[in-house]
C-alpha cells in the first residue's frame, strides 16, 4: 500500500493514488491536471522517504472533479444583558481532487491504473446455494410440546370446576 503525507490550504493530509479527496479551494478549472509539490511524506511498499520539511523531487499528480461548497456552518454570538446578538452563516469553497499518482524524482510510484489492475484473487469465487426446505421436515406438535409439559396442560385444564357442579352463589 502506498500512501503520502501532502499539504494543501494550510492543513496536511494523507493521500492514496485512486481516492477522491476535498480540500479547499483551488483555483484552476475542473478536469485540470495539478501538481501539488508540497509533500511531507512517502511511504511505497515499506520504503519509507521522510521530508525535512519537503521530499525533494516528490510530486502528487491528481485531477479536479468538480468545485462545490460545503455545508453551512452558524456563527452565534451573543453578549448576555446587552442586547446584542449576530447571528452569520459561512459556507466554506471546496474543490474535489482525484489522486492520479505518486511520483519521486520523476518516476511514478503508484498510480491509479497501477491500484485498479491489481486482482485480489485469481481463484473463482463459488457459489453458496441455499438449504432446501421441505415440507417433511416441519415439527409436529409431539415435539414442539414435551410429554411432561403435555400432562401439565392436561392437569390444568382437569382442575378447573365444571360449571354443573360448581355451588352457585346465592345471596337472598
Amino acid at each position: 500500500m502506498s500512501y503520502a503525507i501532502i499539504e494543501t490550504g494550510g492543513k496536511q493530509l494523507r493521500v492514496e493514488p485512486g481516492r477522491f479527496y476535498d480540500i479547499e479551494l483551488l483555483p484552476v478549472e475542473p478536469e485540470a491536471t495539478v501538481i501539488i509539490d508540497k509533500v511531507l511524506l512517502i511511504a511505497n511498499n515499506g520504503d519509507v522517504h521522510i521530508g525535512q520539511p519537503l521530499v525533494t523531487g516528490a510530486t502528487i499528480e491528481g485531477t479536479v472533479m468538480r468545485h462545490f461548497r460545503g455545508r453551512k456552518v452558524i456563527v452565534y454570538k451573543m453578549r448576555p444583558k446587552k442586547k446584542t446578538r449576530k447571528k452569520r452563516g459561512h459556507r466554506q469553497e471546496i474543490t474535489r481532487l482525484m489522486i492520479n499518482s505518486i511520483n519521486l524524482n520523476g518516476s511514478a510510484l503508484t498510480s491509479e491504473q497501477a491500484a485498479e489492475t491489481t486482482p485480489l484473487s485469481d481463484e473463482p469465487v463459488a457459489a453458496i446455494a441455499a438449504p432446501e426446505i421441505s415440507v417433511a421436515d416441519e415439527p409436529d406438535a409431539q415435539t414442539i410440546m414435551p410429554d411432561a409439559a403435555q400432562e401439565t396442560v392436561e392437569s390444568v385444564v382437569a382442575d378447573e370446576p365444571d360449571a354443573e357442579t360448581a355451588p352457585e352463589n346465592t345471596a337472598e
